[in-house]
């Protein structure tokens, strides 16, 4: 096969055409000379002229192209190797290579900036990184670390130089490159702390995927939440136990008093004993508080069973005789649960929606309703015609309620529960009329939790 060959360099092929251009004018003139009457020495002067000028004039229609050429090959090297500071003499508008020059001069001038930005960005963001209390690890992918920042250091231990390079392998981190994310971490490292949190994500460097490692140590955000967890807490009980002892202490000291005192009155049995019966009402105020407390505090893991919907919503509606709940049937469901728990948590929420109604001047209905939501989630309603939420704040906040006789613990204990079911719950004002709406959600497609036929 015929190899194809090559075209001529583009120095050689503007040569040739400025040649061809005067060959013939040229030719023309040595004609004339050598067929003149002229002497010798006037032809071969003229000769040698002529083709001085036919070749010199070509050479110099080839620099002439060429040279701004190749100042423009140059100066696109210089920016090619990151330097901005060259600039094409003879930039002008007007002129086609004056116009080239331009744009290769604001070529450089948009470089320059993009380069000063990103080299500002990349400062920024490894300033960063170096001073954020998180541990980033970049590893290539085949498991070679290529970057740590200095939380990562402190973490495993061991300075930068003596990470950098090393496989994910030796450095004991294997564990990090798989797994599912985001999960907490049951490993230690070097620098004692914990529990960790690993998250993971990919990027590209040099046209290879990486990975990026992030460690996030929970403890300080567990122990902040942790303080606040209890202070919440003391306010509350301590709230509460003044409410009740400081009227035990009023009265037992009134008593102390009447009974020291010489004579006595003549009623003094009648107030001891309205005394006595006040200490023991509050007292067991007290007691019924600390019990719903412990409740709320030591509520077991479901123990999960088959849990038929129908069933389940008919028999806490029926359990309400206060007031007659509508059962509005959904679809045929059975889904995985605790029967005890389930059933608690929806008995809260009827009562809570009795007691709404009967708040009500003018009364109103309560019913519950179920159905299965997109994506793969049962919701369970309970409605009222009631008053409704003035304000939903709090709600779920442990030991607030707004009712005389409350606890403040049953829709607190029911979230509690909805959860533990990998499922929530919320409450809202019904948007098409008065009342209240409490929304039960369970997913279909979570571990234990399922559509069957009912």
């Amino acid at each position: 096969m015929k190899q194809k060959r090559s075209p001529p360099p583009h120095d050689v092929q503007v040569l040739g055409l400025a040649w061809l251009a005067g060959l013939p004018g040229s030719v023309a003139a040595l004609i004339m000379v050598w067929t003149g009457d002229f002497s010798a020495k006037v032809q071969w002067t003229l000769t040698t002229l002529v083709v001085g000028v036919f070749l010199g004039v070509g050479l110099l229609v080839r620099e002439r192209v060429m040279r701004p050429l190749h100042a423009v090959a140059n100066l696109l090297a210089a920016l090619r190797e990151g330097d901005y500071s060259v600039r094409g003499r003879g930039a002008r508008g007007g002129d086609a290579l004056g116009e080239v020059l331009l744009e290769v001069n604001a070529l450089g001038d948009t470089l320059r900036e993009q380069r000063l930005g990103a080299l500002e960005a990349g400062a920024l963001l490894e300033q960063v990184m170096e001073e954020i209390d998180v541990g980033v690890l970049a590893f290539d992918v085949a498991g070679t670390l290529k970057l740590v920042n200095r939380a990562g250091e402190r973490l495993l231990g061991q300075p930068r130089s003596q990470l950098v390079g090393k496989g994910a392998g030796s450095l004991g981190l294997s564990d990090l490159l798989e797994g599912p994310v985001p999960r907490r971490l049951t490993r230690s490292f070097a620098e004692e702390g914990g529990p960790y949190e690993v998250r993971r994500g990919e990027f590209r460097q040099g046209g290879l995927p990486h990975q990026l490692v992030v460690i996030a140590d929970l403890r300080l955000a567990l122990r902040e939440q942790e303080r606040e967890a209890w202070r919440r807490l003391v306010r509350v009980l301590s709230h509460e136990i003044n409410n009740s002892l400081t009227p035990i202490g009023s009265i037992a000291e009134a008593l102390r008093d009447m009974l020291v005192q010489q004579p006595r009155a003549a009623d003094w049995e009648e107030d001891a004993k309205s005394g006595l019966g006040i200490i023991a009402r509050r007292s067991e105020s007290l007691a019924r508080f600390m019990s719903a407390y412990a409740r709320l505090a030591r509520l077991p893991p479901p123990s999960l069973g088959n849990v038929e919907v129908d069933g389940w919503v008919r028999r806490v509606a029926a359990l309400e005789h206060r007031r007659p709940v509508a059962v509005r049937a959904g679809p045929a469901l059975v889904v995985r649960g605790d029967v005890d728990q389930l059933e608690q948590l929806l008995i809260n929420l009827v009562r809570n929606a009795v007691d709404a109604v009967q708040m009500a001047p003018e009364g109103g209905n309560v019913w519950v309703s179920w159905a299965v939501l997109s994506p793969g989630a049962v919701e369970v309603w309970v409605e009222d015609e009631g008053p409704g939420l003035a304000d939903t704040g709090n709600l779920f906040v442990p030991f607030f309620t707004t009712k005389p006789q409350g606890s403040g613990i049953g829709l607190a204990l029911s979230r509690q529960i909805a959860e533990a079911h990998g499922g929530g719950l919320r409450l809202e004002n019904r948007p098409e009329g008065r009342g209240c709406r409490a929304r039960l959600k369970l997913p279909l497609d979570a571990p234990g939790v399922q559509v069957g036929q009912g």
